[in-house]
């Protein structure tokens, strides 16, 4: 199996590390537009696989896509980061260009490839890859859902003193601070968290997960890149070895939640075909009405990126 890695940054060489290190795939080709980056960290990294005992081989190439033909996964992590004094709508305008050209180079060399899109906006720019690459949809999709879920398990974790293995929980809508925590979807060993603790605490933790990318930002001046990185292999490992796994993925509505057309963050099922279901839960009418605002939001940047006539 051969994933390709695009973007060589802190999060795309995250990425390649953790595929390699789990042997997730036979080959990793990690590509960047800077000369010698990529060459460089998969120089770096293969040289762990003696300490760290696996088998995967990695390449890093700048801008050959030949080297990425016939990538059975690729991993979208090109763009910049917002900057100051950078507007929204410089953010969406650069990226989108960039998004789609790499998707354009992607349907070259591997046009039965899946294509996971962790660049910003996400819920955007997996919609900038869908439109670019012609696609099925259950091909395309974005990673924020099993990020922030992550987020908000592990400072469930802290608060409970407990292992975050035993966390399940669910996320839904745009990646950013319009995403919706489900507590009544949320549980510790089978147990509802909402029994465990009190809905004020509850609620903070809510709240700083929604805001989880920004304390990072605050904390180290740049955005996160470990568990970005590892949730967007956790997403490849899913597709490769056909796991069948329930994670909340920015995936193509087709009417279901009562929406078409729309990427945004649902549970589906990730398997060798992709998106192989998107899961339809119950909502009430605090949890629709929250949903509704976040896609509204989604829709909002989507419409801003058709106004560009990037695409």
């Amino acid at each position: 199996m051969k994933v390709s890695v695009i973007g060589a940054g802190n999060v795309g060489s995250t990425v390649a590390q953790v595929l390699a290190q789990r042997e997730i795939a036979d080959q990793i080709v990690l590509v960047d537009i800077k000369e010698g980056v990529a060459e460089g960290k998969a120089l770096d990294m293969w040289q762990t696989a003696p300490i760290n005992y696996y088998d995967s081989r990695l390449k890093g190439v700048t801008n050959d896509y030949q080297a990425t033909k016939d990538s059975d996964v690729v991993v979208i992590t090109s763009g910049v980061p917002r900057k100051p004094g950078m507007s929204r709508d410089d953010l969406i305008s650069i990226n989108a260009g960039i998004v789609k050209e790499v998707t354009e180079q992607i349907v070259k060399t591997s046009p039965r490839a899946k294509i996971i899109v962790v660049s910003n906006p996400l819920d955007v720019m997996t919609y900038v890859a869908y439109r670019a690459s012609g696609f099925e949809p259950n091909r395309v999709m974005g990673m924020a859902g099993i990020l922030d879920t992550a987020r908000y398990k592990a400072f469930l974790a802290e608060v409970l003193d407990c292992s975050p293995k035993d966390i399940q929980a669910l996320l839904l809508g745009g990646h950013g601070d319009t995403m919706v925590p489900l507590p009544r979807y949320t549980t510790v060993s089978g147990i509802p968290v909402t029994q465990l603790i009190d809905k004020q605490t509850l609620d903070q933790i809510i709240k700083r997960t929604q805001n989880g990318g920004g304390e990072i930002v605050s904390l180290l001046g740049t955005s996160a890149w470990y568990a970005p990185g590892a949730a967007a292999a956790q997403m490849v490992e899913a597709i490769i070895r056909d796991q069948k796994r329930i994670f909340p993925c920015c995936a193509l509505l087709n009417g279901e939640y009562g929406y078409k057309g729309m990427f945004v963050g649902v549970p589906v099922k990730l398997g060798k075909n992709g998106i192989e279901k998107v899961i339809e839960i119950e909502l009430n009418e605090e949890e629709r009405h929250l949903f509704d605002n976040s896609v509204k939001a989604v829709k909002n940047l989507i419409e801003v990126l058709e106004g560009m006539k990037v695409l």
